[in-house]
């Protein structure tokens, strides 16, 4: 495809044939599968090289059809449905979780309007376009919370409940954090549009000038996509392998394909929303005038994905995982705090823009009760003083209505582990 023009806009979009509609939506699912395959075969080899091992490299050159060779395995593995589930539920759960992993990337430009080889159609390298293109994505992708927790509740194992539970709880968590990191990309852009909001970072890329927004983002989606150090609902040690315990055969794939297409499209969001998607790095645009053109901003974006799903493998390999409830304070009480915060600074600066200037008046006076506040932090008295330790209580073995024995107490031992 040659390309006639590298700024695409909403105009561009809902003038397409059916059939090129149809080729544009089966390659982003060819392109997603393949990614797919790719993206397990380089996680188990980055992390092979990290922990001085050799990885896959028995099917195909490389080891590179290992991956194929796990989705034909797994298709012909018996499909066991324990007897206790909701069969129903249980059937059509890894459906949900991995159908909207896909739809989420109808609206990410993958290139700029391009002319289709062999005809005189000219069309943006992306399906669709709308003005609330970033909400659309976040409203689809909070679907694939049903699959987890439907697939853990319709499993009939409490592990599994558990885990569906626990992942639920993460996810809904941390996409607040996300969404209110991309709040304040749209008051910087000055649209919800995908495609619009890739045109505004023609001169600078949003990761530098919304560094704040950048960093939530990055910690937020890993911790929505499940991923390590914050894979926590498949805390082997607690739930066994959290919502998907008791799948196999092709229900479990799915379930491992949703995870990894959900990493693709955090990542492709990312690269739309902060590194400027498709175009080529700016330093680079300003001495080369051809970066644009050809195959290259198609190649500019999945490098910029690719880079990001590196950062997934890396911190896999790299952090142990965190305890629950530190992950979840972390969600709550810093990461959404800091988010609301920086959004109320962005919409002052983007205020500041519109009229303008600022008011010398209004800065002294902020800073006046900015400098009040933090003095009154110094002298606040710290809250709680030293605890005094409870009588311990005479224990009733017949409180609850049974019989209930006492808790053992560890027997003493001496500094050589024998006891005394």
């Amino acid at each position: 495809m040659i390309p006639l023009d590298t700024a695409t806009g909403l105009k561009a979009f809902g003038q397409d044939p059916v059939w090129l509609v149809i080729v544009k939506a089966v390659l982003i699912f060819v392109i997603l599968v393949l990614l797919t395959l790719f993206n397990i075969w380089w996680e188990r080899r980055v992390v092979a090289r990290m922990q001085h091992r050799i990885g896959p490299n028995r099917n195909g050159p490389f080891g590179l059809l290992q991956s194929l060779a796990d989705g034909v395995k797994l298709a012909l593995k018996e499909d066991i449905i324990p007897k206790a589930a909701d069969k129903a539920v249980f059937v059509i759960a890894p459906v949900i979780a991995v159908i909207p992993a896909f739809v989420t990337f109808a609206v990410i430009p993958f290139g700029p309007v391009v002319k289709v080889p062999f005809t005189d159609i000219r069309s943006p390298l992306q399906l669709t376009d709308m003005p609330v293109a970033v909400i659309f994505v976040m409203a689809i992708a909070s679907i694939g919370i049903y699959g987890i927790v439907l697939g853990g509740w319709s499993s009939g194992s409490t592990y599994s409940l558990l885990g569906g539970l626990r992942s639920s709880a993460q996810m809904i968590s941390y996409e607040v954090a996300m969404g209110l990191a991309l709040v304040a990309v749209f008051l910087h852009a000055g649209s919800m549009s995908t495609s619009e909001i890739v045109n505004a970072q023609k001169d600078v890329w949003f990761a530098f000038t919304l560094i704040p927004s950048f960093v939530i983002y990055v910690i937020a989606m890993v911790g929505e996509t499940n991923r390590a150090p914050f894979d926590l609902p498949e805390a082997e040690g607690e739930l066994v392998g959290g919502f998907h315990t008791e799948y196999s055969s092709l229900k479990f794939a799915l379930f491992f394909l949703a995870e990894y297409i959900n990493m693709a499209t955090v990542s492709a969001l990312a690269t739309t929303l902060f590194l400027g998607g498709w175009r080529a790095p700016f330093w680079i645009d300003s001495f080369w005038p051809g970066a644009n053109e050809g195959y290259w901003p198609f190649l500019w974006f999945m490098g910029k994905v690719l880079a990001f799903i590196f950062v997934f493998i890396w911190l896999r390999g790299s952090l142990p995982r965190l305890r629950y409830d530190q992950f979840m304070a972390f969600g709550w009480k810093i990461l959404i705090p800091a988010s609301v915060v920086w959004i109320v600074a962005v919409a002052a600066m983007r205020v500041v823009s519109l009229r303008g200037g600022f008011n010398p008046q209004v800065l002294v006076i902020l800073g006046v009760v900015l400098a009040v506040l933090v003095l009154a932090s110094w002298f606040l008295p710290e809250r709680g003083g030293p605890v005094d330790e409870a009588e311990p209580q005479p224990f009733d073995a017949f409180a609850g209505g049974y019989p209930v024995p006492p808790m053992p107490v560890p027997a003493a031992t001496d500094n050589l582990g024998g006891k005394r």
